[in-house]
């Protein structure tokens, strides 16, 4: 292995989606920021994909308070009420950010941003740019990213977090050739996004490997909620190689319809008042019961029609849903999708403050791989906004950090110098190991939980962890430190999930009856760090 190269900057941050590009943006207007990219910058995560929409409140007939109380319940109560706040409130602002740089939405007939109802909200507050919102956003990012002095460095993952004492001061990176670097930083910006790839079917790019929540885990910082993983309910079905392909929640929006293979518009038998605009956890959950009670189409899934719409509607609002449906031999203006839930979002992830801080002085966290915004459901639209929210803010105060002279560690860099080794000694492929994991979690994890099955999916995890894995080449070497963060990941899911006894959001345990509804709820958080994992008690 070649001599460590060291790059030096003030603040480094990890990861080019929605939440990384805005963070760097913003976290350079303070010193030499350094963004790095595990593919091409803007092109791997989730945002460039999400489709749906941003919320935020722009009308008079709507309000903060409006958008508080309905991301506060439809995520069960569990949101941290400081961190839905700071969403709410500058959601507004940083969607102007984005149209003043460029962002194109579409209109309403006033010439205003139009929007558009969404699942658990009581006012169409859901901006959108048909259903390709993330990836004008994302174009929009890059154009900015690109006239500032953001230094990029791309196809190279960080594979273990630098610390100087408690403090966090940089990262162990690795290229696509095999090759370790030191990046050494005054603050770190952790964008990695989410890891909904430990599940079998999931909407995550190849990318979502659950990279932040490991390395936050390793270097010693608390995460909270990680059993918290939203299942989105429509993710295609057929054909095979498309299952869990996202259909935007937009569907639904714009007037979709659930129908069961007996033909039955089956959502009033869950959700009398809000139908197929309920929230995430309880559409899913309907649509995985109405597939196991056998009225499920022979695929496995429900329908999802919007034949009853004009064709324009959907040619104009709809585009990239007709045209991905298309490809797959149907026409959805004239014949139903075929969907049933899909791994998509996980809510929890790193603890953080309003501005992005972490447990670990030095180490920020924005997106995805944060936790506490969305509790235990979020609401659709709600994470578009958070991308923005949350990277401007961690952007800013990782920016206004004090300068500080770090050390790099020998004894850390020596350790992860035999870990890359090892690889090469190795047993097992990386993707055998990642299929293994994958089904082992869609089985004991999945929308349905108990005991018997979440221990079952923890001893998968924990022995897969352990797998002595395989790198053919240098170029095999980030595969198999990825697929160690998928383990890590649903390690954290699984034993969060057996530390809370009750239903709430998303997680469903068919094992557990309570007496207690979300806002009566005796749990707080669960937590989990490298000292000890537990759940907090609320007292009322």
């Amino acid at each position: 292995m070649r001599a460590l190269e060291v790059i030096d900057c003030h603040v480094l941050v990890i990861g080019s989606g929605g939440a990384g590009v805005r963070a760097a943006i913003e976290a350079d207007r303070y010193g030499e920021t350094v963004l790095l990219s595990k593919s091409i910058t803007g092109k791997g995560g989730c945002t460039t994909m999400a489709e749906g929409g941003y919320n935020a409140v722009l009308k008079t007939t709507d309000a903060c308070t409006l958008h508080q109380e309905d991301t506060m319940r439809g995520g069960a109560y569990l949101n941290d009420p400081a961190l839905v706040e700071a969403l709410v409130n500058d959601a507004p602002a940083r969607l102007s950010d984005l149209v003043s740089w460029g962002a194109v939405f579409d209109a309403s007939g006033d010439g205003e941003v139009a929007q558009r109802s969404f699942g658990g909200q009581c006012r169409p507050r859901t901006c959108y740019a048909g259903d390709r919102t993330g990836h004008e956003m994302m174009a929009t990012l890059m154009e900015r990213l690109r006239g500032s002095g953001v230094e990029q460095i791309e196809e190279t993952a960080a594979i273990e977090l630098l610390k100087d004492g408690d403090r966090v001061c940089g990262a162990l990176a690795l290229d696509r050739k095999g090759d370790l670097q030191a990046i050494r930083a005054d603050a770190v910006v952790l964008a990695t996004g989410g890891g909904a790839r430990v599940y079998d079917v999931s909407t995550n790019s190849g990318t979502g490997s659950g990279d932040g929540f490991a390395l936050g885990y390793r270097a010693g910082a608390g995460l909270i909620d990680m059993e918290m993983v939203q299942f989105h309910p429509t993710g295609a079905v057929y054909p095979y190689d498309a299952r869990g392909r996202l259909v935007t929640e937009a569907v639904r929006g714009e007037g979709g319809r659930l129908i069961n293979a007996a033909g039955e518009r089956f959502m009033g038998r869950y959700d009398q008042t809000r139908m197929e605009l309920s929230t995430r956890d309880v559409v899913a959950r309907a649509i995985a019961t109405e597939v196991l009670e056998g009225r499920g189409t022979k695929n496995g899934g429900v329908w999802l029609d919007v034949t009853h719409l004009p064709a324009r509607q959907i040619e104009e609002r709809l585009p990239v849903m007709l045209e991905q449906f298309l490809r797959f031999g149907v026409d959805i203006r004239k014949e139903p999708m075929e969907v049933a839930p899909t791994a998509h979002h996980i809510m929890g992830g790193l603890r953080i403050t309003p501005e992005g801080g972490t447990t670990l002085p030095g180490l920020f966290a924005c997106g995805e791989c944060s936790g506490g915004v969305h509790g235990a459901n979020r609401l659709g639209g709600n994470a578009l906004a958070d991308t923005q929210v949350f990277g401007k803010r961690a952007g800013e105060a990782a920016g206004r950090t004090p300068a500080h002279t770090a050390r790099i560690d020998a004894a850390q860099v020596e350790a992860q110098e035999k870990r890359l080794a090892a690889f090469f000694e190795g047993e097992v492929t990386p993707a055998s190991v990642q299929g293994h994991l994958q089904r082992a979690m869609w089985d004991g994890a999945g929308i349905r939980r108990d005991e018997t099955g979440l221990r079952t999916a923890l001893r998968a995890a924990e022995d897969l962890l352990g797998a002595r894995l395989k790198a053919a080449s240098g170029r095999n070497l980030l595969q198999c430190c990825a697929v160690q963060n998928l383990c890590t990941t649903a390690m954290l899911i699984t034993r969060s999930a057996l530390l809370r006894p009750e239903n709430r959001g998303a997680h469903y345990r068919t094992d557990i009856v309570q007496t207690w509804d979300a806002q009566t709820s005796p749990f707080g958080h669960t937590t989990i760090s490298l000292e000890g994992a537990g759940i907090e008690e609320v007292r009322r």
